[in-house]
């Protein structure tokens, strides 16, 4: 199963999904007895690669973004500097 076909959320794979849509179209044979099925396969594929791409730059922003976090939580719990730390 894959995810509703709208051209515009999936530029990389546009030319799978109209070779698929232009399959089904071609008649019923082919969409409900696997005259399809090798166009379908490369579009879950394609589908799969933009999803890892997609997965893996939204990973790498949320460690960016982590961080920064991190750094002004560590600022926040250092003293100032310009006070003497008292013993």
């Amino acid at each position: 199963m894959h995810p509703p076909l709208a051209p515009h959320q999936h530029q990389s794979c546009i030319k799978y999904i109209q070779a698929l849509e232009e399959c089904h179209r071609s008649g019923f044979f082919n969409k409900y007895f696997g005259g399809c099925n090798d166009l379908k396969l490369k579009l879950n594929e394609c589908l799969r690669a933009e999803r890892i791409a997609r997965r893996d730059e939204n990973r790498a922003k949320a460690r960016a973004k982590r961080a920064k976090i991190r750094e002004i939580w560590k600022e926040m719990e250092e003293p100032p500097m310009d006070e003497a730390p008292t013993a």
